[in-house]
C-alpha cells in the first residue's frame, strides 16, 4: 500500500490526499482478506461513483470509503452516507451490474471507515456493512 504524503506540490487538497490514502488502505485490507478488486473509482457521468468493487465467493462487494481525522467527527461513517448519496450508489451499482452481467451475484454494500491521526497517518481501517 502506497501512503501518499501531502506536500502541496500537486493540485490535490489535503482532504483529497487523506481520501486517496483511505481508499488505498481499504483496498489493501480487502485484498489481504481474500477479496479480488474488480473496479476502483467506477464513475458514471451525472449518476455517481463506486469507490471500489470486489468479488469473493461469487458475491459482489461495493465499498464506499469514508475517511475521518481522529477526534474530528461530525458524523459516523454510516451517517455520512446521505439519502442522496445512497440513491447515487444504488443507481451506479445497478449500471455496473448490468454492464458486467452480474445478475446472479449477491450485491453487498460496505463502508470502509478509515481513521487518520492529525498528521494524516492511518490509525484504523474498519469494514462495516450498511
Amino acid at each position: 500500500m502506497e501512503i501518499i504524503k501531502y506536500t502541496g506540490d500537486d493540485n490535490r487538497t489535503y482532504k483529497r490526499v487523506i481520501g486517496d490514502n483511505g481508499e488505498e488502505a481499504v483496498i489493501s485490507k480487502m485484498v489481504k482478506s481474500g477479496y479480488r478488486l474488480l473496479a476502483r473509482n467506477y464513475a458514471v457521468h451525472n449518476i455517481g461513483e463506486l469507490d471500489s468493487v470486489f468479488t469473493k465467493d461469487g458475491d459482489i462487494f461495493i465499498v464506499e470509503v469514508k475517511s475521518r481525522i481522529g477526534g474530528n467527527y461530525y458524523s459516523s461513517p454510516e451517517e455520512a452516507i446521505t439519502n442522496s448519496k445512497y440513491r447515487k450508489l444504488m443507481k451506479t451499482a445497478q449500471i455496473f451490474v448490468n454492464k458486467h452481467r452480474l445478475f446472479d451475484s449477491n450485491i453487498i454494500f460496505l463502508i470502509g471507515a478509515v481513521t487518520h491521526n492529525r498528521d494524516g497517518l492511518i490509525q484504523n481501517v474498519e469494514i462495516i456493512p450498511f
